[in-house]
């Protein structure tokens, strides 16, 4: 991990890939610098970030708990390779390349951070972004949502919540015992499984991935997944994973900047998994009480990694948001101007 803002840059070059180098249009340090209550600056931290593709259509993905960019390695390797998109990942303070500022954090902070990271790349103009948000990503996306509105032509809340009750933001007690062994084990051959048995469903784990020509089940592919990222991603301080864990458990958007959300942001959609048993799906359905215009979606069967699960579902439902938050906001602009 760099807790160094000023990295140089050939240090920065020197972290490693795991996405393919030819999309990779820009790699950096973004430095963060927190205000104090009076103003004056106290704390500065860096944000490690990648920039794939060149396409006129922005992306920007958050991941969530503990996870790094390279999270998103199926939305990178899919959507970094169209000529239309422009590919915004990085990695959220407290984890990966990226600082770790004291904590505990909030939501809210790291939604700064993302702003930060924005102006920083040039993504500034009005309704020029889609928003993609993971478990604590999607809760930083509501945050993000309601300081800069303007900017985004989409946002997608995937196996997330915005209110602080017990049923909502605790896991199950499967799900709560594997995040604690998670957080303090560090012997990879015993973490790994704990991760894959947290995320995805057994009897897929178990099955035999249909793409892989030698026959290999998805448990054997994604724990060879978790061991490259294992490879090239710093460990965790502790400190870093405990107040990310504080940001998620005292998060609480209310119904009334839900609404405004909703009402703000062209496309929203909200997915969640029927057998999620790190963010109850009950938080994706209270999400979608209070954000009437938002589109909510339930997939039976999947898991908090629907995202790498179901991956080509999932990118072909990503297209659609985004191709329906354009028209929309081209809708939004025919009747203002009429």
């Amino acid at each position: 991990m760099s807790d160094d803002p000023t990295l140089s840059s050939a240090g920065v070059q020197a972290i490693p890939t795991l996405f393919d180098p030819a999309t990779c249009t820009r790699k950096g340090m973004c430095l963060v610098t927190e205000m104090g209550v009076k103003g004056d600056p106290f704390e500065s931290h860096s944000l490690y970030f990648e920039q794939h593709g060149t396409g006129p259509e922005k992306i920007l993905f958050i991941m969530g708990l503990n996870g790094t960019l390279w999270s998103w390695y199926n939305q990178v390797e899919y959507f970094g390779r169209k000529p239309e998109y422009s590919v915004l990942v990085f990695d959220n303070r407290g984890v990966g390349n990226s600082g770790t500022p004291r904590g505990p954090y909030t939501t809210s902070r790291m939604a700064d951070d993302v702003i930060a990271l924005l102006d920083y790349v040039g993504w500034t103009a009005e309704h020029d972004l889609h928003v993609v948000g993971v478990s604590l990503g999607g809760m930083i996306a509501q945050e993000l949502a309601t300081k800069i509105a303007e900017r985004i032509i989409s946002l997608t809340l995937t196996v997330t919540r915005a209110r602080r009750g017990l049923l909502t933001w605790l896991p199950s007690l499967q799900g709560c015992y594997a995040l604690a062994k998670a957080m303090v084990i560090t012997d990879r051959p015993k973490k790994i499984p704990i991760l894959l048995d947290m995320l995805f469903p057994q009897d897929w784990l178990d099955a035999k991935n249909s793409d892989d020509a030698q026959g290999r089940t998805n448990r054997e592919l994604q724990t060879m997944e978790y061991i490259r990222r294992f490879d090239v991603v710093p460990p965790q301080q502790l400190m870093g994973s405990v107040s990310q864990m504080a940001a998620a458990t005292t998060h609480n958007v209310s119904p009334e900047r839900l609404h405004s959300i909703s009402a703000s942001v062209p496309k929203v959609l909200i997915l969640t998994g029927t057998k999620d048993q790190l963010v109850h799906p009950s938080g994706s359905r209270w999400l979608a009480q209070n954000m009437p215009e938002a589109e909510f979606v339930e997939w039976e069967g999947a898991e908090h990694g629907l995202a790498a699960q179901l991956k080509d579902r999932y990118n072909e439902t990503l297209e659609r948001v985004f191709r329906e938050g354009r028209e929309r906001l081209a809708n939004r602009q025919q009747v203002v101007a009429a």
